[in-house]
């Protein structure tokens, strides 16, 4: 790709034009090697969207909860970006679920994009490249961006460290499930939905819930809500997207929101800089054959893995490698 094609591609992002804009997306899922070039042209644009994650079990309505959450947010002026994270296909490693049929009255409107993005491999419920679109969308003009994981209980957790709030889906039928959760789910959500509250069991779900809550640590003056909704039916969502915009509201009174960028600026550079190091050394063919000899060490009982490790750093540092 041409200097020239890169700048295109920016400038199209930065004019509003969606082809541009699904270009740079796939290239960011394909690892292009120009995508950083790309985001580089875009960064100093970005920063102004806010961003809400919504993270929780399978089945729990995330999809159709996400596009009412569109809906409310386009009727208070802000233009909407959705990534859907969506299970990777064994044939195509494409989106499964990228039709996104659920959503199709939040599509009609112009303002309002959505790409689903496949796992391709990831774990912790979202997209190698989920953080970097959500830049891209911001560098586009995208003020409210929603991102909806894949689903898959505590894995669900990568999620907190990109966005601004995060909301933690659950159904009723969920309620056996609290306990088990604390460590997870339950520590990273600044919002609970109980979905599906017009089925039976609500009303005990909302009481397991305040109980777990109650046992975990507060460290900010926020105090999380617990909001039912049945989506489909659009009831609580209205209430739902009220409560994450007081949340973006006590974020910026705290001066928390700030800190929190600053949070998420780190764990992005020490991401980027551990791909770029684990890409750059295992290049060189020597260093491959030096893990060689140091892994059979390892399985001779000659060494063990820390000492493997610390030997392996060494040489690197010895070869002004690192």
């Amino acid at each position: 790709m041409t200097e020239e094609r890169i700048q295109e591609l920016a400038e199209g992002i930065l004019g509003g034009e969606k082809r541009a804009l699904a270009r740079v997306i796939t290239l960011l899922e394909d690892e292009s090697p120009w995508a950083p070039q790309i985001l580089s042209k875009l960064h100093s644009h970005t920063g102004k969207a806010y961003r809400v994650g919504l993270t929780g079990p399978p089945g729990a309505g995330k999809s159709t909860l996400m596009e009412k959450l569109a809906l409310e947010g386009r009727a208070a002026g802000f233009k909407v970006g959705i990534l859907a994270v969506d299970p990777s296909s064994p044939f195509t490693g494409g989106a499964l679920l990228g039709d996104r049929v659920r959503m199709s009255k939040a599509l009609v409107d112009s303002e309002i994009y959505m790409r689903s993005m496949a796992t391709r491999g990831s774990l912790g419920g979202l997209a190698r490249a989920t953080q970097d679109a959500a830049e891209v969308l911001d560098a586009f003009g995208k003020d409210l961006i929603l991102l909806e994981t894949v689903g898959g209980g505590q894995a669900e957790l990568d999620v907190a460290q990109v966005v601004d709030t995060t909301v933690v889906v659950l159904v009723p039928e969920s309620g056996g499930n609290i306990q088990a959760m604390k460590a997870g789910l339950m520590e990273i959500g600044e919002l609970f939905v109980i979905n599906k509250s017009d089925h039976a069991g609500a009303d005990e779900m909302e009481r397991e819930l305040m109980e777990a809550m109650d046992l975990l640590p507060t460290t900010v003056k926020w105090k999380i809500p617990i909001i039912k909704t049945a989506a489909v039916k659009s009831q609580g969502t209205a209430e739902l997207f009220q409560a994450i915009m007081a949340h973006r509201e006590s974020l910026c009174r705290e001066s928390c929101l700030e800190a929190r960028r600053l949070e998420q600026a780190r764990a992005k550079v020490r991401q980027k800089v551990g791909r770029l190091l684990d890409e750059r050394l295992w290049a060189a063919p020597e260093y491959e054959k030096f893990l060689d000899i140091l892994a059979r060490r390892v399985v001779g009982g000659a060494m063990d893995p820390f000492k493997a490790a610390e030997t392996f750093l060494r040489r690197v540092k010895a070869d002004g490698a690192w």
